[in-house]
């Protein structure tokens, strides 16, 4: 998940580099939510670990 959301702000500033910028709004603000999402299971996966450990 992580991995798509780098190609979605590759493709985000690449589409700025061309003057596209709907392609790089749109690009970005995936990039932005798959971000998110991975973070947010990151953090509930740690605190997982973190009680099991315990």
């Amino acid at each position: 998940m992580l991995k798509l959301a780098f190609i979605f702000l590759i493709i985000a500033i690449i589409a700025g580099a061309l003057g596209l910028p709907s392609v790089a709004k749109i690009s970005g603000g995936i990039s932005k939510s798959l971000f998110f999402i991975f973070f947010v299971f990151f953090v509930i996966l740690l605190f997982l670990a973190l009680t099991a450990a315990a």
